[in-house]
């Protein structure tokens, strides 16, 4: 059997169909949650801190500490926007690696700063501090695995990192269902929202592990 020479980038055809189409859903589902925060904060009449819509508890939260929400939340779009380019570029791009570190260190930082006023008390809150130390850890393992240049351990701890950060848009049909049936369960987002958290990180976490062990030493190259 013929065996290819390594390239720079991602070939494609070395993800399975499902995983692109999970990523690109978690993609923009992260784009559209910042989006509408922010449309929110911006334009809090219209968009429900002072009506009576199940969310309004939540976003009057978020507007408490809305400079810090900003902080946060617009550096983490501009990751996930960055993703696509450092995961699925077949050629170049040094310049998205320069901007994958630093963007998601500060995210990271202040995911802890967030994690002060947690809707969801302590459950939301050590969810937090489990997963986003967890992300921290990968995005530093990546740093020092490109440094060495080792491009398994690299390719590896990326995908890792970004499976994990991406687990915030996971949370959010998570989140759905309990608001759906918050008739039946009489939960309110206090006492769901840190279970979401906890769900829908785990669901990223686990995936992306059981597939980086099925393929081995099989995997793309990043960089």
């Amino acid at each position: 059997m013929e065996t290819k020479a390594p390239v720079r980038g991602i070939e494609a055809s070395v993800y399975p169909r499902w995983l692109k189409v999970v990523f690109w859903i978690c993609v923009v589902i992260a784009v559209a949650v910042v989006l509408r925060r922010v449309a929110v904060l911006v334009h809090p009449t219209r968009g429900g801190v002072a009506g009576t819509s199940p969310t309004a508890a939540l976003d009057a939260v978020f507007a408490s500490h809305e400079t810090l929400t900003l902080a946060h939340i617009l550096p983490a779009m501009a990751f996930v926007l960055l993703t696509p380019f450092v995961l699925l570029r077949r050629t170049g791009g040094a310049w998205t690696e320069r901007l994958f570190f630093p963007l998601g260190a500060w995210v990271g930082v202040t995911a802890y700063a967030m994690s002060t006023h947690p809707v969801g008390g302590w459950v939301e809150r050590s969810a937090v501090l489990f997963f986003n130390s967890l992300f921290l850890f990968s995005l530093a393992r990546t740093f020092f695995a490109a440094w060495r240049g080792d491009v398994i351990a690299k390719t590896r701890w990326m995908l890792r990192a970004v499976a994990i950060l991406l687990g915030i848009a996971t949370t959010r049909p998570v989140m759905g269902v309990f608001f759906a049936t918050s008739r039946l369960t009489h939960l309110e987002p206090g006492q769901f929202f840190g279970i979401a958290f906890w769900i829908g990180f785990s669901i990223n976490t686990i995936a992306m592990e059981l597939w980086l062990r099925s393929r081995g030493d099989r995997l793309p190259v990043v960089g």
